[in-house]
């Protein structure tokens, strides 16, 4: 299950989510679903098409039971698999 505490080892995969702060101010309020991440770079499926996103340079907003968290990109800048825990 995830929590506000564990969401960054989590797949961010099909989460809805919004940027709450960027250093690129056209990017703060664009939301949608993830649909896909690499290591560097989230895929987020917003209302005019997927948009490709650097990680580390947005804090990401996803709200869990009912309360907004915030997470820093630079904390999920690693491939899902290494940051899932995941051994080959």
């Amino acid at each position: 299950m995830i929590t506000a505490d564990n969401i960054t080892t989590h797949e961010l995969i099909g989460m809805e989510t919004e940027i709450s702060d960027s250093s690129n101010p056209q990017l703060v309020g664009l939301n949608g679903r993830i649909v896909d991440e690499t290591k560097s770079m989230i895929l987020v499926n917003t209302k005019k098409g997927i948009k490709s996103i650097a990680k580390s340079n947005s804090d990401w907003k996803f709200t869990i039971d009912s309360k907004d968290v915030i997470i820093k990109g630079s904390t999920i800048v690693k491939r899902s698999f290494d940051r899932l825990g995941g051994k080959a």
